[in-house]
């Protein structure tokens, strides 16, 4: 495996990216990208200027994963949008080899930190499902993974939770937001 940037003009690897997107990224959020053109959208707009835009592919350059990164707060902050992984391809260290690939790619842009959100739309966590207000930190100290939700997989590559938006797919649907810095 190895990984490189997504370029504008591969039309094989942005099509299967798209198709990660609408097959296999739905296999966790079902309705992210429900068809091949919304999908073909945000690959397209990972080429834009302040965007990451990185692929693992195989011996044969078939696309296993993407990782995406976004600017914010003058290149300080960069958020990582969206992760994908083939099913197939799961839990054999694609995913942390891309998400180690987007911290290099930010530390080389004077990047400090990278952010990200994960939803909890399904009750997979203890924070889904209930009214987090008014005690938000609360339900934040004993939060606990029930059915595999990603943010221990973000865990295990550094990143901590700094907080959580209550409410944010729905009501008792939340996005759990994490980060890590790239430098300290």
């Amino acid at each position: 495996m190895h990984i490189v940037d997504l370029r504008a003009d591969d039309e094989t690897a942005i099509r299967q990216v798209a198709k990660l997107l609408v097959e296999d990224f739905a296999t966790d959020f079902p309705d992210s990208w429900p068809d091949l053109e919304s999908a073909r959208e945000e690959v397209q707009a990972s080429f834009a200027t302040g965007r990451i835009s990185r692929v693992a592919l195989d011996e044969d350059e078939t696309v296993l994963g993407w990782v995406g990164g976004i600017s914010l707060y003058d290149g300080n902050v960069w958020e990582l949008h969206p992760l994908v992984v083939r099913v197939s391809h799961r839990v054999q260290g694609v995913g942390r080899a891309l998400v180690a690939d987007l911290e290099e790619c930010v530390k080389e842009r004077g990047g400090l930190t990278i952010t990200l959100g994960t939803d909890d739309l399904f009750d997979q966590t203890t924070l889904s499902g209930i009214n987090l207000f008014p005690n938000i930190w609360e339900h934040l100290n004993h939060l606990r993974n029930l059915k595999h939700h990603p943010y221990e997989f973000y865990q295990k590559q550094g990143y901590v939770i700094v907080g959580v938006v209550p409410d944010a797919n729905g009501l008792g649907r939340p996005d759990i937001l994490m980060a890590k810095s790239v430098v300290r």
